[in-house]
């Protein structure tokens, strides 16, 4: 096997590569470190035997262009594949990917985008092969579009009051609310032309405010509903199920065909997604609403769910054994667990207001929980009295005599080990003057902190938490980065996700064989990878010490910008 890996000569060229065909037709290229110790990239003497595990990146860029999606290899470290989203067939699709999922055969990649979240796009599922049994560059298979239904009708009047635009519809929407974004569609007045969030809506009229005023009233057209998928999920290889934030329904895409074969209404925008891994319930999050969705995957039918009060929920997962189902509420901070036999709420813990993630680690049986607003993450074991989570910890991540960070910080994502020894959660800084002489302005310190998941306490032991910028890409000693606008909107509570801004500002996954931890971090562009396991040995031939950062792997550069990197902002690991 070649042992390959990502050196600053081999980040650069293949950025400024993907630069020049961004938006042109895209060659799937890998730039290997030469074995002879090429300054910053470090020779791998023992490489992992899982030589073929892989993560994937997922990438937004500018409005107006296409995201991305880039594959590395576990065991060398190096780019395998790197595509752009758009295609000839749809060009206008691919724009604001909000969430992706691999089936568990790790044979196809799905990938959501709310395009019609910004001027101009559309909405799609996109789905690609990923790298198969291979550290060459072979590239991901063709990209597929696929489409997602929506609701459209005739216009028959419109005018505008003030800047108070009222239209009548040839038909009523159906599950359509007050919130909901419509598309105002070729109007002889093209003033009224465009995607506005609805006001009002009683039968067949609705209201909404545009802010060009003085326009005359017409008639003709079409007032459409986009669906703006916002979450994938599937526990079967057959069948991909689509949260539609917009049109309040959950699709059901036929994997064989590549196309939608089903639908079922929910609540008010759904968010999140899971399926049991026994393929018999799925359950959406529907945070506008405060509601759980219980369905039947096999024809979409809806199962009545007792119990449940929470606030905003914005997370769901099932447990291992297909009996329980874990819910998070942001608005009001709960753990809420689902007896999937009766669909009847057991439990409710308090995490705190503004908690927002949620990860389920099938190994130890836990829950771990990060909460941005309050800085805290907790860690539930799913296996307690009268099988009703048990706290085990609940960590600050800025009090105590050795906090994870010293000064305040904003944990969003966590990840564990399949081999049991530890956790890792992903947090970043915030600073109006940055503290790191190499940047200049409003900038962004990214960490990540290790635990041990036997003992629940910080084990990274040269700091609190360690930086995740190398040099190079990097400048020497670089630990922040400037604030990007765009990733600097992901909300926080009391404000609540919506498909035009990112969900994550980092998010990290571990690779299946316990050997890699990978962080996505928005502002930098690029995704930093961490060796957990000390196996490989650097330039000088003197062992790595566990937890040791290797390198960042820069994404795509943004279209028409020799500076701007393409922002990562979700990653998935195959198996």
């Amino acid at each position: 096997m070649s042992v390959r890996r990502l050196s600053f000569l081999a980040v650069a060229v293949v950025s400024i590569i993907f630069w020049a065909a961004c938006g042109q037709v895209y060659r799937p290229v890998v730039i290997p470190c030469s074995t002879g110790g090429v300054p910053g990239c470090p020779v791998e003497t023992n490489p992992s035997p899982a030589n073929f595990h892989a993560v994937l990146g997922i990438s937004n860029n500018a409005p107006g262009y296409s995201g991305e999606a880039m594959q590395l290899d576990v065991a060398g470290d190096s780019v395998i594949g790197e595509t752009s989203f758009s295609t000839g067939s749809a060009p206008n699709a691919g724009l604001n990917p909000t969430h992706a999922a691999m089936l568990p055969s790790d044979s196809r990649v799905y990938v959501a985008t709310a395009g019609s979240a910004f001027p101009g796009g559309t909405d799609s599922i996109e789905s690609f092969s990923p790298v198969f049994q291979s550290t060459q560059g072979t590239g991901f298979g063709a990209v597929s579009t696929i489409g997602l239904p929506s609701q459209s009708t005739s216009i028959v009047a419109i005018s505008e009051a003030a800047n108070v635009v009222t239209v009548t519809l040839g038909t009523a929407l159906s599950n359509v609310v007050a919130g909901s974004a419509i598309v105002i569609g070729n109007q002889a007045v093209t003033g009224y032309n465009g995607t506005f969030a609805i006001v009002a809506i009683t039968g067949t009229t609705l209201q909404y405010v545009d802010t060009v005023t003085g326009l005359a009233p017409s008639s003709g057209g079409t007032a459409s509903v986009p669906p703006q998928p916002v979450f994938v999920n599937s526990s079967q290889n057959t069948a991909m199920y689509v949260a539609n934030y917009n049109t309040n329904s959950v699709s059901a895409i036929n994997t064989a065909s590549n196309v939608v074969v089903n639908s079922a209404l929910v609540g008010t925008n759904p968010v999140s997604l899971a399926e049991t891994p026994n393929g018999l319930k799925l359950y959406v999050a529907n945070q506008g609403s405060n509601t759980v969705s219980s369905l039947n995957p096999v024809d979409m039918t809806a199962n009545v769910v007792t119990g449940f009060t929470g606030v905003n929920p914005v997370w769901v997962v099932a447990r291992g054994d297909s009996q329980k189902v874990y819910v998070l509420t942001e608005g009001d901070g709960q753990l809420v667990t689902i007896d999937v036999a009766t669909d009847t709420v057991t439990s409710s813990l308090p995490v705190g207001a503004g908690a927002n993630f949620i990860f389920f680690d099938p190994n130890l049986n836990r829950l771990y929980i990060t909460n941005p607003v309050t800085g805290m993450v907790y860690v539930f074991s799913d296996t307690g009295p009268n099988d009703t989570p048990t706290q085990l910890a609940a960590i600050s991540m800025t009090a105590g005599a050795n906090p994870p960070c010293k000064t305040a910080c904003t944990p969003v994502s966590v990840t564990s080990l399949l081999d049991g020894s530890r956790f890792y959660v992903a947090s970043y800084q915030t600073s109006t003057t940055c503290p790191d002489s190499t940047v200049s302005g409003a900038c962004v310190v990214p960490l990540l902190s290790v635990f041990d998941a036997n003992s629940l306490t910080l084990k990274y032991p040269s700091a609190p938490s360690m930086t995740l910028l190398t040099w190079p890409p990097f400048a020497t000693n670089q630990y922040a980065v400037l604030q990007q606008t765009y990733c600097a909107t992901a909300p926080l509570y009391p404000a609540l996700y919506s498909p035009g801004v990112p969900r994550f500002r980092m998010f990290t996954a571990a690779a299946a064989d316990s050997s890699r931890v990978y962080v996505s971090i928005c502002d930098a562009g690029a995704i930093a990878i961490v060796n957990t396991t000390g196996a490989n040995t650097n330039n000088s031939g003197s062992p790595l010490p566990p937890d040791t950062l290797v390198i960042d792997a820069l994404t795509l550069q943004e279209a028409n910008s020799t500076t701007a990197l393409q922002p990562p902002i979700f990653l998935i690991m195959g198996q």
